[in-house]
């Protein structure tokens, strides 16, 4: 690049293509929104047959358009700022060492060479003559460089050295252009898509590609804005981003929605932003992947005969692709599934009156982590955090979806016209296994302080001018993990409710860091888990919630098992939904032991 194409570029109007770029990516985040929680909620809401069911297909497919318009769009504004940082610096650097260079009186050509005049001490009756030096950079290898400052120093013009140092600067700064223009052309050239309607796994690998591509060259850009706070509180995250321009904002969203859909005490609306991104990112790249690996063999059984008795084994052939492929394909498998069942719930925006899903979290390493609203709790009345037990993963989240999309249906119904948001917090590694895992707290002291910090986040990023009515709600070990979560810290709740608890690691409900009398327990009929979780979990004396020394209101259920808790039209739910909707005097309890007291035969009633 030479002097003049530098000082002729206008980093402002790559500045004003951004913001047309982030203006249209706005446009198809609002045309998103208008299609999948507008549009499409209404048909689920009051249509049927195969009609409405084809509109929503089709439906479906414009706003994964959208979505992928949104987010390439958004790319290509964070490349042209990127683009328009790095020359603005080269340009910049350029005008300096021009201005400097003509204020030593010296002369510089259209090439970049640096004319001199004559100067310095006298030689011979002479004063040194002036001269010309070419462009170039400044010396990295230390042999070349003592060598030019040996020349300097040895010059009888003083202007000699001055010249030097211009040239160098005039190069280096046409070496900075070049190579940003090297570093971005490509970069912008990938930003584009294929020219058909259909936005494929492929589509969205492309789009990660580009993400990866965009992040790496405008690292000094991304660099350059505010950062994140380190380790910081949800309000710290809040007034972080809170202080963010838009454009500061759309890069941070655009390289980074990994990092920014993390963050609690963020706005709900960005934090699902964010993490849809990833979302759809991660479900590409794993169908790919997955697509790519060797099916597993069909004749994956085989009988031996053992001591007279047929056993069913796995064949050699079987085994042999297991060990190869066999624990990444399950683990793309069980993930996808999963990531299927969040989808669903995406897709289910409408029905009876269902509102709009918030990703408030997602990652799909190990186990998975996924947190999904039920309507937006920065604007909700009433929040009720749900934390699921042992087995908790990915692949299972569908049940622990569904049981706060239930809890959601009733609260609604129960709230009195006021906004309601359920939310299922599956933000920790929950125990694999009943006997080898559940017995430990390690895991539930694992995860207490990063519930604390969601639950702080929902205060932070919460819009309303009265602060809501917060209930966490515990089941089996989810209820442990809430015992941790109290006693390491603040619990930012209003109400406690547990479900078949095995034990939260406290001895009494005055422990629980909420109001008096806001600490309900629900034990249904012919649940073992509590009294299988009491020595290992209990708190001193092996106390659980069901015991009378506890002192949590014991509510009736009229449910059975450890799983029937949320079922539709049980007691259980109902009671909770009281809670939620903060008329805990209107909850019915197990009046077989009054107030207090563990469950009784009143559970066994139908």
């Amino acid at each position: 690049m030479d002097i003049a194409t530098l000082k002729a570029l206008k980093p402002a109007e790559y500045e004003e293509a951004a913001d047309g770029y982030r203006a249209t990516s706005d446009m198809a985040s609002t045309a998103r929104d208008t299609v999948e929680n507008q549009i499409s909620a209404g048909i689920r809401n009051q249509l049927e047959g195969e009609t409405a069911s084809a509109a929503l297909r089709e439906l479906k497919e414009l706003g994964k358009n959208f979505h992928y318009v949104q987010t390439e769009c958004a790319l290509v504004s964070t490349a042209l700022n990127g683009f328009a940082y790095d020359m603005a610096a080269a340009k910049r650097k350029l005008e300096a060492a021009l201005a400097d260079a003509e204020a030593a009186g010296c002369t510089v050509g259209a090439d970049g060479s640096v004319t001199f005049p004559a100067g310095g001490t006298e030689v011979d009756g002479k004063v040194p003559e002036g001269g010309t030096v070419s462009p170039s950079t400044s010396l990295t290898d230390p042999t070349a460089s003592a060598i030019e400052q040996q020349a300097v120093h040895q010059h009888p013009n003083p202007n000699f050295g001055k010249a030097i140092g211009f040239a160098n600067r005039i190069g280096d700064a046409l070496q900075e252009a070049a190579d940003a223009d090297a570093k971005w052309a490509p970069k912008l050239r990938a930003l584009k898509a294929d020219d058909d309607l259909v936005v494929s796994s492929r589509d969205w690998s492309d789009a990660k590609s580009d993400q990866d591509g965009v992040s790496q060259a405008g690292k000094k850009y991304l660099d350059s804005l505010p950062q994140p706070p380190r380790d910081g509180s949800p309000k710290d995250n809040a007034a972080w981003w809170s202080g963010l321009s838009d454009e500061e904002r759309a890069t941070w969203l655009s390289l980074r929605p990994d990092t920014v859909g993390k963050l609690d005490g963020l706005p709900s609306t960005v934090r699902d932003e964010a993490n849809r991104v990833v979302f759809d990112e991660t479900r590409a790249r794993y169908q790919l992947e997955l697509d790519s690996l060797p099916k597993p063999p069909v004749n994956e059984w085989t009988f031996i005969a053992a001591n007279g008795w047929a056993s069913k084994v796995h064949t050699d052939e079987w085994m042999d692709w297991y060990k190869q492929h066999g624990e990444r394909y399950d683990h793309l498998t069980k993930s996808l599934h999963g990531m299927g069942k969040i989808q669903e719930r995406f897709d289910k925006t409408g029905e009876r009156d269902l509102p709009e899903a918030y990703l408030l979290g997602f990652s799909a390493d190990d186990d998975g982590r996924a947190i999904i609203a039920n309507g937006n709790p920065d604007t909700a009345d009433h929040q009720a955090v749900y934390v699921p037990g042992t087995t908790s993963d990915l692949n299972s989240v569908e049940g622990n979806i569904n049981r706060m999309v239930n809890l959601w249906d009733v609260a609604h119904a129960k709230s009195g016209g006021q906004s309601v948001s359920t939310i299922t917090w599956l933000g920790y590694d929950a125990p694999d296994e009943v006997v080898k895992d559940a017995r430990h707290d390690s895991y539930a002291y694992g995860g207490a302080s990063e519930f604390n910090k969601f639950l702080d986040g929902l205060e932070a990023s919460h819009s309303g001018d009265t602060p809501p009515h917060r209930t966490v709600i515990g089941h089996s070990y989810g209820s442990t993990l809430i015992g941790a979560a109290a006693q390491k810290g603040t619990l930012n709740a209003d109400d406690v409710v547990f479900a078949g608890s095995p034990g939260v690691l406290v001895s009494g409900a005055d422990e629980m860091d909420v109001p008096e009398g806001h600490v309900w327990n629900e034990e249904g009929g012919s649940d073992p888990v509590p009294e299988l979780g009491r020595p290992f979990l209990g708190g001193d004396g092996t106390i659980i919630p069901s015991d009378p020394d506890f002192g949590a209101h014991q509510m009736a259920t009229r449910s059975h098992g450890h799983g029937g808790y949320w079922d539709p039209g049980s007691k259980s739910l109902l009671n909770q939904a009281l809670v939620v909707v903060g008329k805990g005097d209107d909850v019915e309890l197990n009046p077989s032991y009054g107030t207090f007291g563990p469950p009784g035969s009143w559970d066994h009633v139908k």
